[in-house]
């Protein structure tokens, strides 16, 4: 069978992937949801002008002449505006956030002022406008300003808020199941028997889902049979997932069911190994409205193929404008050989120069069962397929794994 292009294995896996429904949160749950909507402005911000300083509230006609002396009638804090006018020779105290009152068109910083009793004597000329936040300067009633389909940071939950809204219309949270295989897993903290290893990559691929905004189900490990592995596939369904992601017994070993459990439970397999490298045994299907994704059981091969697939899946579901990940132009840390026939995922490690200027330099020990270098890479570094040799120095595109 022929191995699968990772451009055309990405297709299979998104196709259809529409957003979920929205729900509406609160602000203070909306953190990295991703808004269902364009948000249009509900106020003008700031409503009224405002004082920008602390100081006086004048006419610029009275403060054009230095030593100018005005008489104080008054005063303006935040939300206690001024009811009166300020007529020809007259200045009211302000202080920043001070709606300007009728009749005054500048603010003469209180640095700029000698204070005499009830009088000022201006010391610095001001100009109409000055020190004034005009009404709308922010933003205006009606205004678009946070575009459906994108991540809620913290700073637009501020904004949301200014905006005077007080929940918000957001996308469901994908439910992301991850279900591990093998006898030979043990959990952290367990002492390993003869021939087990400790359970790592649930940790990183639920947390890398979780990173990208989708809920988490930890289904444990199953037992390499099929009763017990059928039995976790039959859970994740029942716990409502929207994607299955699957470890372990991926490959072509007789003890390498999880291909066999998922086809005997009804997933219509997309696809069976790729050409990409780690991760060519990767599988993916459908059960139902389930998404499911078998990911290899080496870790890095686990990861590799969660970034590269999963992330975006998530983002699509999710309803994010952008679902893809971004590559960046870096130099070559070191000479690299010609490529095979698969597209090649280097791990790197990163530095920058002093002009910017990033270097990819991949860790020479590239075998797929060694963590300590994923946990050192800082990128992946892209070959395509027939990659001719390339040089230290010439460029290359990376992909930037998350921190």
């Amino acid at each position: 069978m022929a191995l699968m292009p990772v451009a055309d294995a990405l297709s299979a896996v998104l196709a259809g992937a529409e957003p979920l429904p929205e729900e509406m949160v609160a602000l203070d749950a909306a953190y990295h949801r991703t808004l269902a909507h364009d948000l249009a402005a509900l106020r003008t911000q700031p409503p009224q002008p405002m004082s920008a300083m602390d100081g006086y509230a004048v006419r610029a006609a009275d403060a054009a002449d230095l030593k100018a002396r005005l008489k104080v009638i008054g005063e303006v804090a935040a939300g206690r505006p001024f009811e009166r006018t300020v007529g020809a020779g007259e200045a009211v105290r302000i202080f920043t956030g001070g709606v300007i009152p009728n009749g005054a068109d500048a603010v003469i910083i209180q640095e700029d002022t000698a204070v005499d009793g009830d009088h000022i004597t201006i010391t610095e000329t001001a100009s109409v406008g000055r020190h004034i936040r005009p009404a709308g300067v922010d933003f205006r009633a009606g205004e678009v300003l946070l575009d459906g389909g994108s991540r809620l940071s913290d700073r637009a939950l501020s904004l949301a808020a200014a905006m005077n809204y007080p929940e918000l219309a957001v996308r469901c949270r994908p439910k992301v199941a991850v279900l591990a295989t093998g006898d030979e897993l043990v959990m952290p903290g367990s002492q390993p028997g003869p021939g087990q290893i400790v359970y790592s990559n649930g940790y990183a691929l639920r947390a890398l889902a979780r990173a990208e905004g989708a809920e988490t189900v930890d289904l444990g490990v199953a037992a390499d049979t099929m009763e017990a592995t059928t039995a976790g596939i039959r859970r994740a369904r029942e716990a409502g997932a929207d994607v299955l992601i699957t470890t372990g017994g991926a490959s072509v070993g007789d003890h390498d069911l999880v291909k066999r459990s998922l086809e005997a439970e009804g997933v219509e397999m997309a696809f069976w190994r790729i050409a990409m490298r780690p991760g060519k045994p990767m599988m993916h299907g459908r059960l139902g409205a389930m998404r499911v994704i078998g990911l290899p059981g080496n870790p890095v091969s686990s990861y590799v193929c969660a970034f590269l697939f999963l992330v975006p899946l998530i983002r699509a579901l999710s309803g994010r404008k952008v679902i893809h990940h971004r590559r960046t132009s870096a130099l070559l840390g070191r000479d690299l050989a010609a490529n095979d026939q698969r597209e090649d995922y280097l791990r790197a490690r990163l530095e920058a120069r002093e002009d910017g200027t990033l270097i990819a330099t991949p860790v020479t020990q590239q075998d797929s069962s060694l963590l300590g270098n994923l946990a050192a890479a800082r990128a992946l570094l892209v070959r395509p397929p027939f990659a001719a040799a390339a040089v230290k120095g010439s460029e290359c595109e990376i992909l930037t794994l998350p921190e």
